[in-house]
């Protein structure tokens, strides 16, 4: 992968950043700045400003975690 990207088996997917309790699409995992961790890049489901958490606070979107739409 370019650009210090790791793969990651959730990429492209909605996940839950449990750090924030926010949702987004996991856009990559690479590090940011200086430090040399991997941070995850998420974006809104319906677009937006990214932001970044740890890889650990990550949890997938599955139909048990989302809730039924009415």
């Amino acid at each position: 992968m370019s650009l210090l990207h790791h793969p990651h088996p959730w990429l492209g997917r909605e996940v839950e950043d449990t750090a924030t309790g926010r949702r987004g699409i996991l856009r990559a995992v690479t590090p940011e700045g200086h430090d040399p961790r991997p941070k995850a890049w998420l974006l809104p489901p319906g677009g937006g400003t990214e932001w970044t958490t740890d890889v650990s606070a990550l949890t997938p979107i599955t139909p048990v975690t989302r809730p039924a739409q009415t």
